[in-house]
């Protein structure tokens, strides 16, 4: 089964920049869609962003568009999620999340397989 460890937050001012990476084992990163989601305190999960390389498919939430750039490293099987220009509503723990069955929507009821979260605060 495929398995995914996610990795690279932390405390960032507002402005500032974070890489968070995503790293996959039991599969091919391309051959299946990899997909980002936060969590904000009280809030309900949100979908940011997606990969499918074997259809060249990027998917971007409204939030994060024009900020966030995710991209794949096929070398180390690992998909990384730049996060530029950082907000203070941008705080949440950030989810990796893959199936090969996904179409890469963004939207958690697609994705079976879920690293286990990294926690992202942006405050001055």
């Amino acid at each position: 089964q495929l398995q995914l460890v996610d990795s690279g937050g932390g405390l960032v001012q507002p402005g500032g920049s974070l890489r968070l990476s995503c790293a996959a084992s039991g599969i091919a990163v391309e051959r299946v869609a990899i997909a980002w989601f936060r969590q904000a305190p009280g809030k309900a999960r949100e979908g940011i962003s997606c990969i499918r390389p074997d259809n060249a498919r990027t998917n971007y939430a409204p939030s994060v568009k024009g900020r966030f750039t995710i991209s794949m490293h096929n070398a180390e099987n690992t998909v990384y999620l730049q996060m530029n220009n950082l907000r203070p509503e941008d705080t949440a723990v950030y989810y990796c999340a893959a199936d090969p069955r996904s179409t890469c929507n963004i939207v958690d009821e697609d994705y079976r397989f879920w690293g286990q979260g990294t926690q992202v605060t942006v405050s001055s």
